[in-house]
């Protein structure tokens, strides 16, 4: 009875966790950004913090994300993540969880 009840817990736990900073390492977004520091780019704490609220950020920050762009955080550019770097399901995720820091 308890194995099963730990065994549940367990699976539940695992499928509840984000898989977004797994896929972030696979496209290199931590190359340049961290969760609470700067790094080249800004933290993902900041970006929240900066987005906070506005009904089209996740729209706002794929575009990004997908074209690449410079001036909003410094003059370092991030380069464009096409869908074979990260997927679009991927990349929802990933912004889901760095609008939720």
């Amino acid at each position: 009875m308890y194995r099963t009840v730990f065994l549940l817990a367990g699976l539940l736990a695992a499928t509840a966790a984000p898989a977004s900073p797994e896929a972030m390492g696979k496209a290199g977004c931590v190359a340049c950004h961290a969760q609470d520091k700067k790094l080249v780019g800004p933290a993902f704490k900041d970006i929240a913090a900066k987005y906070r609220g506005q009904k089209e950020a996740p729209a706002q920050l794929a575009e990004k994300v997908r074209k690449g762009g410079k001036g909003v955080w410094g003059p370092i550019p991030m380069p464009p993540s096409g869908a074979d770097k990260i997927s679009d399901a991927e990349l929802k995720a990933a912004l889901d969880w760095v609008l939720a820091q």
